[in-house]
């Protein structure tokens, strides 16, 4: 049995990891349109290096999942170290394309590494409140974005390259890595812990409904906020300010999530949250200025619950499914951001080549891409409103958590 304290520990190193893995993704948002400038990079170009580091996610988290019972999560999580200090180096030092593509991957693959170890450590140490433990440590993801669009916007104001602004997320790398030496992790019982238990307990329906789901809730989050620069860099607005706004904001809501998980149930929480994000796409595709700030926190408070509350159903609806469940929903959430990176990146060229056509202006032509761009992501929360919906009514049907696992046994 493991104390308190280390509890207490091994929940602060892990939220340091991800504040790491979140700074990669708001830095690499920054400095996408540099990226694109010093190496001559189309949209779509930049959607596949983009599509690397959510490639390289799903990759980690299904190999993490299957290896989890087996060699624990500190592996697990030094192996995440390892990918980020060799995967940032590789960035610093990239060439072009091909340098920016693996570099990329590797981050992507560190990333994918703290979810597949964090996540079900986490809901092993907290067996009894794991959605809003998951909350808590998914404050750090839209936490550490806060941090690193910040940086990012203050490094661009002075003029800095961009290969200082990757280098700065080797500072909180080295910090939990040391935080890794000093930390003593729990043991738990490996027949209660079965991997090929795990994977019998994937191919219920319940549970490839919640893959569906985060694959819909992942987009509709990342995939907006990954393509913030090009999106609404002609929109009035600070494209790095409201991407500090909408993490900033998420990091509030996460941290809280307790109360209102309880109030609304996971389920509710998330079907009043996707018709606020899709109200919240809407906003931010009609509007310029500061209006744009505020559709920026309707967007905000609509995206806030949908990752570690997805996950946190997967771990009280879907139990069995143990860390394998949670290691590969999380991996179908960044595979499917893989997928629609490049999307969404042919998605702002052609809506460029098409505003071209009727505007002579360089800001015009990219604030009206922008919005047809946001006008398509809307397609996302307005589906899952119908998918979560249809989840409550199952939910509801079998009325608690202990026939949805026997469901799950089945």
């Amino acid at each position: 049995m493991i104390n308190q304290v280390d509890k207490v520990r091994i929940f602060n190193l892990c939220c340091v990891s991800l504040i790491v893995t979140a700074m990669t993704f708001a830095i690499r948002a920054g400095i996408l349109g540099d990226l694109g400038q010093e190496f001559g990079l189309t949209g779509e170009e930049l959607g596949w290096i983009n599509a690397m580091a959510f490639l390289g996610f799903p990759v980690a988290t299904i190999v993490g999942g299957a290896l989890y019972n087996l060699l624990g999560a500190k592996k697990l999580i030094t192996l995440a170290f390892s990918c980020h200090l060799l995967g940032l180096i590789l960035t610093i030092t990239a060439g072009g394309f091909w340098g920016l593509l693996i570099s990329t991957f590797c981050i992507g693959f560190a990333n994918g590494s703290v979810e597949a170890g964090c996540n079900p450590l986490i809901a092993d140490l907290h067996p009894e409140n794991k959605t809003t433990m998951l909350n808590k440590f998914h404050v750090w993801f839209p936490g550490g974005i806060v941090i690193g669009a910040l940086i990012s916007n203050l490094m661009t104001s002075f003029g800095l390259a961009w290969q200082l602004q990757v280098a700065i997320i080797i500072i909180p790398t080295l910090i939990y890595g040391v935080m890794l030496l000093k930390s003593t992790f729990p043991q738990f019982d490996t027949q209660k812990h079965s991997t090929i238990s795990n994977i019998k307990s994937l191919f219920s329906p319940l549970y490839l409904l919640f893959l569906l789901c985060i694959s819909l809730t992942a987009t509709t989050e990342l995939g907006t906020q990954q393509w913030i620069e090009s999106i609404l860099g002609a929109s009035g607005a600070s494209p790095m300010l409201i991407l500090a706004l909408i993490t900033g904001l998420m990091a509030v809501g996460r941290f809280y999530a307790g109360a209102l998980v309880h109030r609304l149930s996971p389920v509710g929480t998330l079907f009043f949250s996707a018709i606020i994000a899709a109200i919240g796409i809407y906003s931010m595709s009609i509007a310029t200025g500061n209006m744009v700030y505020l559709a920026a926190i309707l967007f905000a408070i609509g995206v806030t619950y949908f990752w570690p509350t997805v996950l946190g159903c997967v771990a009280e609806y879907t139990p069995k499914t143990g860390a394998m469940g949670l290691s590969v929903a999380g991996g179908m959430g960044m595979f499917a951001v893989s997928m629609w990176n490049p999307v969404i990146g042919g998605w702002i060229d052609s809506a460029k080549e098409h505003a071209a056509l009727t505007e002579t202006s360089a800001e015009k032509i990219d604030l009206i891409a922008g919005q047809i761009v946001l006008g398509n992501l809307v397609i996302f929360p307005c589906s899952l409103i119908i998918i979560f919906a249809l989840l409550a009514f199952i939910i509801r049907k079998v009325h608690s958590p202990a026939k949805v696992s026997a469901i799950d046994a089945v």
